[in-house]
């Protein structure tokens, strides 16, 4: 995925099927200029990390 598909995910209304490395996450925040993207495990929110937004996969 690129930071401008995650910004755009991050900032939507709708939920998004999103995974890194085949776990569902939420996007919470992206940084365009470092290529990153803050998220945690849609079953574990207390898990937050800073992960490359080209690990992130979306999913029709």
């Amino acid at each position: 995925m690129d930071a401008q598909r995650a910004q755009e995910i991050a900032g939507s209304p709708i939920m998004v099927n999103v995974t890194h490395n085949g776990t569902p996450v939420y996007i919470q925040h992206v940084d365009e200029s470092m290529q990153t993207a803050r998220i945690y495990p849609l079953d574990n929110p207390g898990n937050e990390r800073e992960v490359s937004v080209a690990n992130l996969q979306e999913h029709e």
